[in-house]
C-alpha cells in the first residue's frame, strides 16, 4: 500500500549557515561595535535554540531583524522558529531571548492533521509515529490529493512530505 510520512524537518544547515552570517554582520556592524551583541546556536539538531544577547530591548528588536533578513535570505521560513519567549533580564542591562527551533510534529499538531484527514473523508489512513504522520491509502493519487489538502489547511506550519512509497 502506497504511504507518505508528513514531517517538520527544517534545513539545520541553511539554520546554522543563517546565525553564522548574522553573527558576522553583528561582528562588522557599526551600530553593534563595543557592545556585548550575540547570536549563537546551541544544541542539538532536534532540540536547537538560537539565543539572542543585547544590550537593551531596542538592540535585540535589531538583532531580531539581522536573524529574519538571513534566515530569509537562506529560503528558511520563520514558522520553524518559536519566537514567542519572553525577554530575559540578565546582569546590568543586558537582555536575552531564545528563539526554539521546532523540529518534529507535536502531538496535538499532529492530532489536528489526523482529524483534517479524517474530516476530508479520502480513503486514506492517519497514524501518529512518532513526531511524524504516516498516511496510507490504496491509490497514489488519493495520497497526492491528501497532500494539497494539508498543504492548504496547515499554512501555519511548513510540513514537508517524506517517505513516499509505492
Amino acid at each position: 500500500m502506497p504511504s507518505f510520512d508528513a514531517v517538520l524537518e527544517p534545513n539545520f544547515v541553511e539554520i546554522r549557515n543563517g546565525v553564522d552570517n548574522a553573527a558576522k554582520e553583528i561582528g562588522t556592524r557599526f551600530d553593534f561595535k563595543g557592545t556585548g551583541a550575540s547570536i549563537e546556536l546551541k544544541g542539538k539538531e532536534k532540540d536547537s535554540t538560537i539565543e539572542l544577547v543585547g544590550d537593551s530591548d531596542f538592540q535585540l528588536e535589531q538583532l531580531e531583524t539581522v536573524i529574519m533578513d538571513k534566515m530569509t535570505k537562506r529560503k528558511v521560513e520563520l514558522t520553524y522558529f518559536d519566537r514567542e519567549a519572553k525577554v530575559e533580564k540578565l546582569g546590568g542591562d543586558k537582555v536575552k531571548k531564545v528563539w526554539k527551533v521546532r523540529a518534529g510534529i507535536p502531538s496535538d499538531l499532529a492530532k489536528k492533521i489526523v482529524g483534517k484527514i479524517k474530516d476530508s473523508k479520502l480513503k486514506v489512513q492517519a497514524g501518529i509515529q512518532g513526531d511524524a504522520v504516516r498516511v496510507t491509502g490504496k491509490d497514489r493519487d488519493v495520497l497526492q490529493t491528501c497532500i494539497a489538502l494539508l498543504r492548504k489547511e496547515i499554512s501555519d506550519t511548513p510540513l514537508s512530505f517524506n517517505n513516499f512509497r509505492d
